[in-house]
């Protein structure tokens, strides 16, 4: 069964987990940083029209694909979790799915909603924005950590592969 179809989707995985943990460095580290230097309101403008785009773009299918491929390796690899590879597509699949999709399902999606109705509803910009960039980039930094360490497991398990 597992062929060249495990190492295919572990390929697909390391690569795709990698380049989304760079999307969220980015942000991390520089997008999230000048959003800050902007007044209140533009920066809400900002981010809200990148929350509008970013569902419309590329993004969407590779954060979804990644995300299904890691749930069917992590599956796949708790039943053969003793192999050389197993342990460590098991590790990566579980990283991925809880600490990107699962964090950003809980907290980032939910602060992005809470963002655009606040753009709807007005009022109090420079307090809900300042929260905002605190919470959703904390939440940001573990979504890069957890990415990077995944594509890092599935390098690992890789490289078991006999």
């Amino acid at each position: 069964m597992r062929g060249a179809f495990v190492p295919g989707m572990l390929w697909f995985s390391a690569i795709g987990c990698g380049v989304m943990s760079g999307v969220y460095f980015a942000f991390s580290t520089f997008i999230m940083a000048s959003f800050a230097r902007l007044a209140p309101d533009a920066g809400i403008a900002a981010m809200n029209a990148i929350n509008l785009q970013i569902v419309r773009s590329p993004f969407m299918p590779l954060f979804l694909a990644t995300t299904l491929v890691a749930v069917g390796l992590a599956g796949y690899a708790l039943f053969h979790w003793s192999a050389p590879w197993g342990w460590a597509a098991l590790a990566g699949g579980t990283l991925y799915v809880f600490g990107m999709f699962g964090v950003t399902m809980a907290f980032n999606v939910p602060l992005n909603d809470a963002l655009a109705a606040h753009r709807l509803s007005g009022g109090g910009g420079a307090e809900i924005w300042a929260r905002y960039l605190r919470d959703w980039t904390f939440w940001n930094h573990v979504r890069t950590m957890a990415s990077l360490g995944a594509s890092i497991l599935f390098v690992v398990s890789l490289r078991a592969i006999d």
